[in-house]
């Protein structure tokens, strides 16, 4: 029952979220901030764990074709699919869990402990519009990063491949055109604004309805983290077997 319960509050949570809108003159400078900080904040982290797993996917796709009639280009077809299938997609979400939904869920759990949410109500503002609404919107710019992560995880791929001697460039060039179905950047980027949305939300259910004191926000940090990953990875499965299955 506290499953179903949790479940309810975080739907009356996200219901409530589109309700009674802040002005939109302040709600602009709210969005902008958040995209700094939850987008362009995270792109460093991004770029430079997309690049180190693109060179072991392709290292370790070398290391097991010790077949002589397995074409080598074969390496950069696996490292392509491995990367806009996965890595890219679900892998970063699951660090963006961390970093971003960790800030999320400090954030508005300080201010709920602080008692500025109560502030906020008493003013006859919606907290939750306040508060949650422009992290919503600044994560439909994920698939953004999403795509960069895709490129760079190829990049380093390649790097990677060339530096080892596995094959030529050309060779992993052609195997990254092989067989290329462009769907599967599409199913990526889907699974990208779903992710978004759920990092967005369930973060901030977990702040705004703490309880506690200060210590107990990074407890609820933790929490937000562990059940927003395994949100991400259930839905990982259920979008990968409507979408490709």
């Amino acid at each position: 029952m506290n499953y179903l319960s949790a479940i309810g509050s975080y739907a009356i949570m996200v219901r409530e979220v589109f309700k009674k809108p802040t002005k939109w003159a302040i709600m602009r400078n709210l969005i902008l901030k958040e995209i700094d900080e939850l987008i362009f904040g995270s792109l460093g982290i991004i770029i430079f764990i997309s690049i180190f797993i693109g060179g072991v996917v392709a290292i370790q796709t070398a290391l097991n074709l010790t077949n002589p009639l397995i074409p080598k280009n074969l390496i950069g077809f696996a490292t392509r699919q491995s990367v806009i299938l996965e890595f890219a997609p679900t892998f970063t979400s699951i660090i963006m869990a961390g970093k971003v939904g960790s800030y999320i869920t400090s954030s508005i759990g300080t201010m709920r402990v602080t008692e500025q949410i109560d502030a906020l109500e008493v003013m006859g503002v919606n907290s939750l519009n306040y508060l949650v609404f422009p992290k919503i919107i600044a994560m439909l710019f994920y698939p953004f990063i999403v795509a960069i992560a895709m490129y760079v995880g190829i990049f380093g791929g390649w790097v990677a491949n060339v530096l080892g001697n596995h094959s030529s460039s050309a060779e992993f060039v052609e195997g990254i055109k092989l067989d290329f179905i462009s769907f599967h950047v599409t199913y990526s980027f889907i699974k990208s604004v779903v992710f978004a949305f759920i990092i967005a939300t369930l973060p901030s259910f977990h702040g705004y309805y703490m309880k506690g004191g200060a210590l107990d926000v990074g407890k609820a940090s933790t929490v937000a983290f562990v059940w927003t990953s395994v949100v991400i990875i259930i839905l990982n499965f259920i979008l990968t077997q409507l979408l490709l299955g």
